[in-house]
């Protein structure tokens, strides 16, 4: 599964690009008869390039929109980042236990369980201690992978059942865990940045917190288009995905490799404890951008025949696999 060091830029910023990030967005003119203008922002979020379009008559209720949503990203970052010493998740892994949490954090370990239980424990947030491992061995310049001793001690802490969490208290039911939550916050973050402004009365709109979500088509009627980066040519991308009211989330283990030879990437099998090598990379289309981001980090490490059968009890999942040899597969119900 993914992790995350102190530093932003190691997020998989390579996944996914949308129509604001290089594509052409849309031609104007029906827009511009309506009186629509495209207010755009651009920061960071959980480590990742972040981005916001919003449509809107008004200029000003725009930039008010984009203002809420920034405090919005800023108040969970606080809670689920893992390079800010004063957020939750880094409190909870120092201690094992967490009082009184916040009930974001509640509500997206529930999130996790479930996916740790549809991808038969590939996704797994428990991850971090081996991620640790691999971060240690090869920033001491160690060559090859870390000893099997260390990748089983490490194992012994990974397990998301030992995770305990309701409204009063999270706990770590085995001695030495961690959490990082890198596989599925930026898609949740994306998911309440959404609510916000479609409560707000925003009807059409791109957010990408390091996932994509649309709301609604763009203001001419088409789908929005978001680009599947190619994992192994930067800057070129490898096909289109059309969006309306859709969310996109990818997972490549190109995004960060551990060595320079790039045997060793960050997307680690909370089960085997060895590097993904299945896909170059894996795009989902799903309902929510949680359910993209989670479900793209677990299908990295399982099967195209576990995909299928996930797919086929979910049928509202979309999957585009690039293959080592280069070549898309899509997977729909």
């Amino acid at each position: 599964m993914d992790s995350a060091t102190s530093h932003p830029s190691r997020r998989r910023a390579i996944g996914i690009l949308a129509a604001a990030a290089g594509l052409p967005l849309l031609p104007l003119g029906a827009a511009a008869e309506r009186g629509a203008t495209l207010v755009e922002w651009r920061g960071t979020a959980m480590g990742a390039v972040a981005s916001l379009l919003i449509h809107h008559h008004d200029r000003a209720e725009a930039q008010r929109f984009i203002g809420r949503a920034v405090a919005e990203v800023a108040r969970l970052e606080a809670i689920f980042s893992l390079y800010r010493r004063d957020s939750a998740l880094v409190r909870l892994n120092e201690r094992g236990v967490l009082e009184a949490p916040p009930p974001e954090l509640v509500a997206l370990l529930q999130a996790c369980g479930a996916w740790h239980q549809i991808t038969g424990g590939a996704f797994d947030p428990t991850v971090q201690p081996l991620w640790r491992l691999y971060a240690e061995h090869f920033s001491r310049g160690a060559g090859g992978v870390p000893g099997q001793q260390q990748i089983d001690r490490m194992l012994g802490r990974i397990g998301f059942q030992h995770v305990l969490a309701n409204r009063d208290r999270i706990v770590f039911a085995r001695r030495g865990m961690a959490l990082t939550l890198n596989g599925i916050a930026q898609g949740y973050i994306t998911d309440r940045v959404v609510e916000l402004l479609r409560v707000g009365g925003i009807t059409q709109s791109f957010v990408d917190i390091g996932e994509g979500r649309a709301i609604g088509a763009r203001p001419d009627g088409a789908p929005w288009q978001v680009a599947i980066a190619d994992p192994v040519a930067p800057g070129q991308t490898i096909g289109r995905l059309p969006i309306v009211n859709r969310a996109v989330a990818t997972s490549s283990a190109s995004g960060f490799r551990f060595d320079m030879e790039g045997r060793f990437n960050h997307l680690l099998d909370p089960r085997s404890g060895a590097c993904a090598t299945r896909y170059r990379s894996v795009t989902v289309v799903a309902s929510t951008a949680t359910d993209a981001d989670a479900f793209s980090t677990g299908c990295s490490l399982i099967s195209r025949a576990e995909i299928e059968a996930v797919v086929r009890e979910r049928p509202e999942l979309e999957v585009r696999l690039v293959t080592g040899e280069g070549h898309m597969l899509t997977i729909t119900a």
